[in-house]
């Protein structure tokens, strides 16, 4: 059911909150880190597939999305009924799929890791729907923004899954504070590159189309700069509240942003924001292996082009 392709993030932090943790010094819940590094990449399974069918994506890591795949197959084989809801109901019920085997692999951790799972999945299901409200009010006001992307992107990406793990080593509360601060700070990075990659990303690289965030009128923090920097009546245009942006659009829009200095502010502030978690692993008493594989995949999440 999983694919091939793909970072596995969230297994990778979970692990290393783990470490970070001493989990490794005397093997303290092993299983139960391997159970949640599981639970959380079917869990991602979930939240994509059924993010496609939210968001009408065709391609995702540069193949056809569930549901666009099932409808083509059905289409194609002569079947009765509509392709595009047959699509979308199969796509559905794969991810309904993933997420109760998800349930049943961290049902077997400690009560603190099912604590962070239920408030993690709280997370994750209020940033997305803020998402689709925010898009369907053409709402892109830097606040708003910020809290999306740190709910649906940041806290279940980043900060959950390394402190999933810390947990299933019995980390203290001092640990547990500075994986927290890390996780914040790296997590609104990896959200801000998000932002980047959906307006400039190489589609070659990313899966998607060229200024996919664009085109789909997402609350973005970018796109929330975009409006403060860009000159009123350009704003207006292309990112007001009846402004409707096609793919005509799409490469004027990405030159004015740069002209104005939009990706400047962001990768300054993605820069600031990786000081910042690195600064919340300074003595704190945590593993030293861990530190540095988490310095690491700092600047490998930051600045990545996928």
């Amino acid at each position: 059911m999983l694919p091939a392709s793909g970072k596995r993030l969230r297994p990778l932090m979970c692990h290393w909150g783990w470490v970070t943790a001493h989990g490794a010094v005397d093997g303290a819940g092993h299983d139960d880190m391997v159970r949640a590094a599981a639970a959380l990449e079917l869990l991602h399974l979930f939240a994509l597939v059924h993010d496609d069918v939210m968001d009408r994506g065709a391609s995702r890591r540069g193949r056809e999305t569930v549901h666009v795949a099932a409808a083509k197959a059905h289409a194609g084989s002569g079947a009765l009924g509509d392709s595009v809801l047959f699509g979308d109901s199969v796509a559905i019920l794969l991810g309904d799929l993933a997420l109760s085997e998800a349930s049943i692999l961290i049902s077997g951790t400690p009560r603190p890791l099912l604590d962070m799972w239920r408030e993690m999945l709280r997370e994750l299901v209020h940033g997305q729907l803020l998402d689709i409200t925010a898009a369907a009010a053409r709402r892109r006001d830097l606040e708003h923004s910020r809290r999306v992307a740190r709910l649906k992107s940041g806290a279940y990406t980043i900060q959950r899954p390394l402190l999933l793990g810390a947990l299933a080593a019995g980390a203290g509360p001092e640990t547990l504070c500075a994986l927290a601060a890390y996780g914040d700070h790296l997590g609104e990075a990896f959200a801000l590159r998000d932002d980047v990659l959906g307006v400039w990303g190489d589609p070659a690289a990313t899966g998607k189309p060229v200024g996919d965030d664009l085109l789909a009128a997402k609350a973005t923090v970018l796109l929330a700069e975009a409006r403060r920097l860009l000159p009123p009546a350009t704003s207006e245009r292309y990112l007001g509240p009846a402004s409707v942006i096609t793919p005509d659009d799409v490469p004027e829009l990405q030159r004015l942003m740069v002209e104005v200095g939009v990706l400047d502010e962001v990768e300054s502030r993605i820069t600031d924001e990786v000081a910042r978690a690195l600064d919340a692993l300074d003595d704190r008493g945590l593993h030293p292996d861990g530190v540095r594989s988490l310095t690491e995949l700092a600047h490998a999440t930051a600045w990545r082009s996928a």
